[in-house]
């Protein structure tokens, strides 16, 4: 079987939400000891949580955010003013525990697994990092394709492949390291959700603005070079994408297949989630926006997924720092939906209390 044929049966797995379990789920919500809607858009996470995993009660307690790292050509071009060896460092950084994700992760009780599918560097003998590389970054998208069709599968597959190990998900998200990454989201974004390059493309990291001009550029050639397939997913991965957004990608649709609620995090998420959605359709209804980032398209991307962003706390980070924390949030929604008494089971309650305490009195 090759990778186009994997990547089909993978997609066949992925089915609707259950829509019957979301009308039990909202039924039970406004049957609950508080006055209707009185918890806002925590009752809704609650009702698509139930619906999405397919479950009466719906679950929190597995969290898993996978860090997909990999570096990029078009850094060539002067899009980033971190030098290529920072995704390294960073990735490193992070299996020793010391980054903004696992720091994250670990206080919202996520398994945290650190994937290089395509860094410019080989880690030897680090447990911390899954060795999952496809090739040794990009190539240049301003120059021709990123990468080749069946790379671009490969990243896909990688990050399938990472969720259907884990023994059991039910809030998954995916974060990033890859130092020029932002190019080729915003590229990917510009594409498929209409933003002129302009309009798509941001500060990234902390460049200058006064070079945001030429970013925009950069992202504006290498679209008209590659003419990539807005309909064909893994075309546009290919020519103008990064294998860290491919895994990325992967996750997502894995995560799926597995039942489980998908939180996108920032800016390279969201074109990560652009692609997927492409993939599987059936997929936006499996995604919860963990927050809006401040990189310039973010919102306009959430907006073309129908997506209102569960916490606007201006991050910009990406990592998965933002999904991480708004793994609290889904975990409130899905522990009040579980834990509470209905009315009903309040008020018989209440008389038996009530009926034990006239029996306690005759006693006496």
């Amino acid at each position: 079987m090759n990778y186009e044929e994997q990547l089909r049966e993978h997609l066949k797995q992925i089915g609707p939400i259950n829509r019957a379990l979301a009308d039990y789920a909202r039924e039970r919500e406004d049957a609950l000891a508080k006055p209707r809607r009185t918890l806002g858009r925590l009752e809704d996470c609650a009702v698509r949580l139930a619906a999405i995993q397919n479950r009466r009660r719906p679950g929190y307690e597995h969290r898993l955010i996978v860090v997909c790292a990999a570096d990029h050509g078009v850094v060539e071009e002067g899009v980033s003013p971190y030098p290529q060896d920072v995704t390294r460092q960073q990735i490193a950084n992070f299996s020793q525990g010391g980054g903004t994700i696992t720091v994250l992760g670990r206080h919202a009780r996520a398994k945290v697994l650190l994937a290089d599918v395509g860094v410019n560097y080989d880690f030897p003998e680090n447990p911390g990092i899954l060795d999952c590389k496809i090739a040794y970054g990009t190539r240049n998208m301003a120059k021709g394709p990123a990468m080749s069709r069946e790379e671009a599968l490969r990243s896909i597959l990688a990050g399938i492949d990472i969720v259907l190990n884990e023994p059991a998900v039910e809030l998954a998200a995916a974060g990033e390291m890859g130092i020029g990454n932002t190019t080729p989201s915003s590229a990917i974004c510009s594409l498929l959700t209409g933003l002129t390059p302009e309009e798509a493309t941001g500060v990234g990291s902390g460049l200058d603005p006064a070079k945001l001009a030429h970013k925009a550029e950069v992202i504006r050639r290498s679209i008209e070079i590659n003419k990539p397939d807005p309909d064909d997913a893994i075309d546009v991965l290919a020519k103008i994408g990064g294998l860290e957004i491919g895994a990325m990608c992967g996750v997502y649709l894995g995560a799926a297949m597995r039942r489980s609620a998908v939180i996108i995090d920032g800016f390279i998420a969201g074109a990560a989630a652009l692609l997927a959605a492409k993939l599987a359709p059936a997929l936006r209804d499996y995604f919860f926006a963990g927050h809006c980032s401040r990189e310039k398209a973010h919102r306009a991307t959430l907006e073309y997924l129908g997506l209102e962003p569960l916490l606007d706390l201006g991050l910009w980070l990406g990592e998965g720092s933002g999904a991480a924390v708004s793994m609290f949030i889904l975990e409130c929604a899905a522990a009040h939906f579980n834990e509470m008494r209905t009315l009903e089971e309040a008020m018989v309650c209440d008389t038996l209390e009530q009926e034990k305490a006239k029996a306690s009195r005759k006693d006496k």
